[in-house]
């Protein structure tokens, strides 16, 4: 019995959203008049204090495409479960081609991660952790791979609960 992730809404939490524009894409198509260009823009919101999201969008300006991702980002919000500074246990995920890695370090380590990862998790206010990205370079594979992981991660006491109460 897989238990559905939580997706909340920006107004569901008291704090204010610091938004991050990760990744910006022109794509050209040739049609009769010329080339029509249109834009893509992957969009990051944080609290930094446990709560992020995404959020990826299309638009023929880049303003357009930026405003509408982050409309999307502020109802695509996770939470991140934290032990202290840093994630509770090591992770790996696989999402489409992208892999991503994710271990928990000692207070002071800082984060020790590539780009996309640094940004998501410093946007959700983890402090100390170590991560790889393995595989895909693909901005938005990554994104969903670091996000597919942020809601694998399981609070202990939490996790060994439900352990007991199904050991009967």
């Amino acid at each position: 019995m897989a238990r559905e992730p939580e997706k909340k809404r920006q107004e569901d939490f008291g704090t204010e959203f610091e938004e991050k524009v990760l990744y910006i894409n022109r794509c050209s198509k040739v049609v009769k008049g010329g080339r029509k260009f249109s834009f893509s823009a992957l969009i990051l919101v944080g609290d930094g204090e446990g709560h992020v999201g995404y959020g990826f969008a299309k638009a023929n300006e880049v303003s357009d495409a930026i405003r509408k991702g982050s409309d999307a980002a502020r109802k695509n919000i996770y939470t991140i479960e934290m032990e202290g500074t840093t994630i509770p246990h090591e992770i790996y995920v696989e999402w489409d081609g992208a892999k991503v890695l994710m271990k928990p370090a000692l207070p002071g380590t800082g984060i020790v991660a590539g780009s996309k990862v640094r940004s998501v998790l410093e946007l959700g206010g983890v402090k100390d952790v170590i991560a790889k990205n393995l595989g895909s370079n693909n901005p938005l594979n990554q994104v969903k791979a670091i996000f597919r992981a942020i809601q694998g991660l399981k609070n202990r006491k939490q996790y060994l609960e439900e352990r007991k109460g199904n050991h009967v």
